[in-house]
């Protein structure tokens, strides 16, 4: 099973002001700040990682916080929703919490037979918290507020829209060996087996949809997890025998990635689980210091002065 795509590796989204977004997974949801970088194209903007104790792949949820974006909107072509796992008889705790913080929130419903609450974040990132079928075992972080029962567990799902399943699907079941679980509508669910959890892709086919933004409150890329980088550059030799471009290996400090765009729109990543993030950082002070990619360190009093204050 460890030469297989392991569900999902870590999201990344877009928001604006750096604070808010901090503060809002912190504070509000009870994440853990896993990783506080620079993008490696902009050293001038975060990247920060939310996720559990450890920032396993499958909880990790990342975000380039670009300070005076625009807004972008959801449409085809895009990620347009994400899945967190939490524990059952917590929908209650969280539909109160989203009240008391001001969150936009929708009233509960059901999608293929689990119980889904559905907000925003405060840039307008779509996410769903889900009570799924099966219990997830995953250890989460707590906080004082957020204890276990209802801590969230990492990603269950990741839901993208497009215009027509049939060249997305190919990538899904011929490359990175998912399979159809069942079908709503133009709700079709995809499930890989090589894992027990964030192991879920939701398509949504809506051939009248125009194609979104990708802006703040948009998701940017989905990354699938590989055990590591002999199993990653396998899989470039698969997507390349499909007729697809990919890039090189790229080290990401913390990962080693390939990107590729699948023919629906969506950028794919393909992202290992070695070296982590302890690299470079205690367990114990994960998150608390600025890490900077080695080709910047020599940068880094410039680079303090220009990024957004924190405090």
């Amino acid at each position: 099973m460890e030469d297989k795509v392991s569900g999902l590796h870590h999201i990344t989204a877009i928001a604006g002001n750096a604070k808010q977004n901090l503060d809002f997974y912190t504070k509000v949801l009870g994440q853990r700040f896993v990783k506080k970088t620079v993008n490696f194209d902009d050293p001038g903007t975060y990247h920060f990682y939310f996720g559990n104790e450890t920032g396993i792949p499958g909880t990790v949820l990342t975000f380039f916080p670009w300070q005076n974006v625009r807004q972008g909107y959801n449409g085809t072509g895009m990620a347009t929703n994400i899945g967190y796992s939490v524990p059952e008889g917590s929908l209650e705790f969280w539909a109160n919490r989203f009240k008391e913080f001001n969150v936009k929130h929708e009233e509960l419903f059901e999608k293929f037979g689990e119980q889904h609450l559905p907000f925003q974040d405060p840039d307008g990132l779509k996410i769903d918290f889900v009570v799924a079928n099966k219990e997830d075992e995953r250890k989460p972080w707590v906080t004082n507020e957020i204890k276990s029962d209802v801590a969230t567990k990492g990603f269950h799902s990741v839901t993208l829209t497009l215009k027509r399943p049939e060249p997305t699907v190919a990538v899904l079941t011929g490359i990175l060996g998912y399979h159809l679980l069942k079908q709503e509508g133009n709700h079709y669910r995809f499930i890989t087996d090589s894992i027990d959890n964030a192991n879920v892709v939701d398509l949504i086919i809506a051939p009248d949809v125009p194609a979104g933004l990708n802006a703040a409150g948009t998701n940017h890329h989905v990354a699938f997890r590989v055990k590591d980088d002999n199993i990653l550059m396998d899989y470039r030799e698969k997507v390349l025998s499909k007729g697809y471009n990919i890039t090189p290996k790229i080290d990401r400090d913390y990962f080693y990635s390939l990107y590729f765009r699948e023919p629906g729109g969506v950028l794919f990543e393909l992202a290992t689980d070695n070296p982590g993030f302890t690299k470079d950082e205690s367990l114990n002070e994960l998150g608390t210091h600025l890490k900077l990619p080695n080709q910047y360190e020599s940068a880094r009093a410039q680079i303090e002065k220009v990024l957004p204050d924190l405090n």
